[in-house]
């Protein structure tokens, strides 16, 4: 099976909830650690700061501002996000406005808190994006 097969069966995995997000990420990771060249193994980094301070959670939500319902609430653990900007940037290296390796970077930065906060008036929206 190939690396991008072996991927696509994780995230299916993920999809019917054989497993959950964590682990997904734990294999994700590990896939991606396996098709490095064996010659120079690097020891593995975790995605944020070990101890208390570092944000483990990153959440995207998207609310009506009319009526103030939650249209979106997505909760994922900030490794699972990191592993799918790798694998993203690997298909889409070059994505609009969007620099990856400052967005890698933040997210192993620790910090927690709002990152994003905008209203869209002609949508009807209210998108935030927070790491916890």
């Amino acid at each position: 099976m190939t690396s991008n097969e072996e991927r696509l069966k994780i995230l299916q995995m993920l999809q019917d909830g054989t497993i959950n997000a964590d682990q997904a990420a734990k294999l994700l990771e590990t896939l991606g650690s396996a098709s490095k060249s064996p010659e120079a193994p690097l020891p593995p980094q975790p995605p944020f700061p070990t101890g208390n301070r570092g944000g483990k959670y990153f959440r995207v939500r998207v609310t009506d501002t009319d009526t103030g319902k939650t249209r979106v609430n997505v909760r994922l653990p900030v490794g699972l996000v990191g592993a799918g900007i790798k694998m993203g940037m690997k298909f889409a290296p070059e994505i609009e406005g969007i620099d990856a390796q400052v967005l890698q970077n933040f997210l192993e930065s620790g910090e927690i808190g709002q990152i994003v906060d905008v209203y869209d008036d002609e949508d009807g929206e209210h998108v935030e994006v927070f790491i916890e």
